[in-house]
């Protein structure tokens, strides 16, 4: 009876103790949903993260990239901003350089030194026969000879004279320092320039100057000549014959060069880009431009084709009262492609 009795306790109490755990766990339940339910929602005080964060790349109604940018993001990449300056250029028309040989022209200046002692010499001897004659010391034949040779050396100084008018012009020919200036062109020191422009172009009055870009973007200025003596074969236009002096930029017999020609006319008036503010792209010239309220820049493509010391000379695309990017462009580039890079 006593074991029976003992088989009914033990009995009641597990009964008992699973109706509390099933009580315990009902209870847990809503507690641990309503704490992940809190996890789930933002604190009170975090802020969803902004959409607009970071560099964004959109494009204007003619294809331009416009990259916006906040202020502080600006700050962060080292990007400044000001006005261009404001800017003349001459008038000018382009033309097609390269650098001549001096070789042939050395080679002329050989010839009509030894052409001009062998005058010297037979007309020496001229006046000695003449001289003998009148004392019956010589014989007429003699002085035929005399003659005869002396003229020949006359006309090969006149020939080689000839031929070097028609191959570098009057103005080249003509020089009274002319071995001195063949000796800085064998140096180096100085350049002759031939220019010639397209095929049936010609100019109304004779250059006053030239500008003279490499392909490298190096400048100089060329000092008009003549015209040239002849035709280019290839380019079928008007040539001139310029003088680069001193040859800053090293220039070397063959190279090819852009000439810009500088014209009687009115300046044109335009705004000069700083160097640092352009960049190279797809083979093009790049500025970014700032939009109003000051958060997003326009790429603008621009001509570079008038560099001057102070950078490239613009018109019709600019105006002093824009703001362009001074420092800092390759950075926002970077950031541009980087963001259009970027998936939605």
């Amino acid at each position: 009876m006593k074991r029976a009795n003992f088989f009914i306790i033990v009995i009641a109490a597990a009964v008992s103790a699973g109706l509390c755990g099933c009580q315990r766990h009902d209870a847990a339940t809503p507690a641990a949903a309503d704490k992940s339910a809190d996890a789930a929602k933002p604190a009170s005080d975090e802020k969803p993260a902004a959409e607009d964060e970071g560099t964004h790349v959109t494009h204007d109604e003619q294809g331009n990239s416009v990259v916006s940018m906040s202020d502080d993001d600006q700050g962060d990449a080292g990007i400044v901003f000001g006005n261009p300056s404001a800017g003349q250029w001459s008038q000018e028309v382009k033309g097609y350089g390269r650098v001549l040989d001096p070789a042939p022209l050395a080679g002329l200046l050989n010839e009509l030194v030894l052409a001009q002692a062998a005058t010297n010499a037979t007309a020496r001897e001229l006046e000695r026969q003449k001289t003998l004659l009148a004392l019956t010391n010589t014989s007429p034949r003699a002085l035929q000879a005399a003659e005869a040779a002396a003229l020949h050396d006359q006309l090969a100084v006149q020939s080689v004279r000839d031929r070097l008018a028609l191959a570098w012009g009057p103005a080249v020919a003509g020089r009274s320092d002319l071995a001195g200036f063949v000796q800085a062109l064998a140096l180096r020191q100085a350049v002759l320039l031939r220019v010639d422009l397209a095929g049936g172009e010609s100019l109304a009055s004779l250059p006053t100057g030239a500008r003279v870009v490499t392909l490298s973007g190096k400048t100089s200025e060329a000092s008009f000549l003549s015209p040239a003596a002849d035709v280019d074969p290839q380019f079928q236009g008007q040539g001139f014959i310029f003088t680069i002096q001193p040859n800053t930029n090293s220039l070397a017999p063959g190279q090819a060069v852009t000439v810009w020609l500088q014209v009687p006319g009115e300046a044109v008036a335009g705004v000069i880009i700083p160097t640092d503010s352009v960049l190279r792209l797809e083979g093009s010239g790049w500025v970014y431009v700032m939009n109003k309220g000051g958060e997003s820049f326009t790429r603008r493509r621009i001509p570079l084709d008038r560099q001057t010391d102070a950078g490239w000379f613009v018109t019709g695309i600019l105006k002093t009262e824009d703001y362009i990017v001074t420092k800092g462009a390759q950075t926002l580039l970077s950031q541009e492609l980087k963001a259009a890079l970027s998936p939605d």
